[in-house]
């Protein structure tokens, strides 16, 4: 076949009028060789940046993943939309440009809410900080960046679609007075959760508990509108974060030492060996591994009871963990025991004497 046929024939096929199928075809498989590269290329480059230490590469990768492929999705079938805009008179084709730069806008904001959410988990890891930020701060940061990111997208989207973004800002300004109003609870807790984030009087993970409400557990999150709290019986606790504005809140999380204050009664007729066993229990406290010499530790004689005369204990724990410091208490209880049995008494038990009169005055004990 000579060279003009083949000009000739290359020239009918470009004319065909269903040429551009072809054309869309190849657009597509084009978008779908250049997302199988790329997604290769991320699996390699991601075996590659585990080696190194530093945590941002890490998180922009992780984050760019899912928002790249259909980064190229987007810019493949919009060029194959063209292609068929070029030979169809179909209306619909006029507005493809503003859909593509509103998914152009989409997925970058994607990206960014991702690279956040990446980034407070790094942040938070131990294992990648040398001092990891408190989670509590983290979550707060992130949800106001992740906030602000789409805001400031639907801002965007708002302009690219023609729409004026001070005429939308004036009229957020006239219509937050009357959302405000009808908002009041909502705005409440929203402004609770930011005085939690910024007094920090608890975080997540730790125990709290209310005297003035039937509230105590662990802080599993903090939400700008509700605090989740898991009770000690496993069940979910969701409180407004307004509460906390009119409460009192502990946090035994915080507690340096634990306390032991205990009150032990001894016989009546053991009243004689009071003061050395006092005495002895005391050194046996201040002797003591897991007890704190440097908080109050008091042993003393305190009152005559109905059926005994009781001496009290007063120390602290080094240990704030509730498991051990019960091991603890336990330990010090059994060893005051055999200080009180070793000195020939006994602890006092609820007991009734009863006088008779009687000719040989005899006395009958209950």
């Amino acid at each position: 076949m000579e060279y003009q046929e083949l000009v000739s024939l290359l020239r009918r096929f470009l004319e065909n009028e269903n040429f551009w199928i072809y054309q869309v075809f190849g657009v597509v498989l084009l978008t779908s060789l250049a997302n199988f590269f790329i997604r290769r290329f991320i699996d390699r480059l991601t075996l590659q940046l585990k080696k190194t230490a530093n945590l941002w590469d890490d998180a922009i990768l992780k984050a760019s993943q899912q928002p790249l492929r259909w980064m190229v999705w987007v810019v493949g079938l919009s060029v194959a939309i063209e292609v068929i805009e070029r030979s169809s008179t179909e209306s619909i084709f006029e507005n493809i440009q503003p859909f593509r730069e509103m998914a152009v806008i989409a997925i970058i904001t994607w990206f960014i809410v991702r690279f956040i959410g990446e980034a407070e988990l790094h942040l938070i890891d131990p294992e990648r900080m040398t001092k990891p930020l408190d989670e509590t701060t983290a979550s707060a940061l992130g949800k106001l960046l992740r906030a602000t990111v789409v805001i400031t997208a639907l801002l965007v989207v708002l302009q690219t679609l023609g729409y004026s973004v001070s005429g939308v800002l004036a009229f957020g300004g006239i219509g937050g007075i009357a959302i405000g109003f009808a908002a009041k609870d909502l705005l409440s807790n929203f402004f609770g959760g930011l005085m939690i984030y910024l007094d920090r009087p608890f975080k997540v993970g730790d125990w709290i508990r209310s005297p003035d409400r039937e509230i105590e557990g662990t802080v599993e999150d903090i939400g700008w509108r509700l605090t989740r709290i898991r009770t000690f019986d496993k069940r979910p606790l969701y409180i407004p974060n307004s509460i906390f504005a009119t409460i009192s809140v502990e946090n035994p999380s915080r507690m340096t030492n634990r306390r032991i204050h205990e009150t032990i009664g001894l016989r009546y007729q053991d009243a004689h060996q009071i003061k050395a066993i006092v005495e002895q229990v005391k050194a046996l406290l201040q002797s003591h591994s897991e007890i704190d010499n440097s908080k109050t530790l008091i042993v003393n004689f305190n009152t005559f009871a109905d059926s005994s005369v009781d001496f009290f204990i007063y120390t602290f724990t080094k240990t704030t963990d509730w498991i051990r410091f019960h091991e603890i208490k336990q330990d010090v209880l059994l060893k005051v025991l055999e200080v009180v049995h070793d000195n020939g008494a006994d602890v006092a038990f609820p007991t009734t004497t009863l006088d008779i009169p009687q000719k040989n005055h005899e006395q009958l004990q209950i």
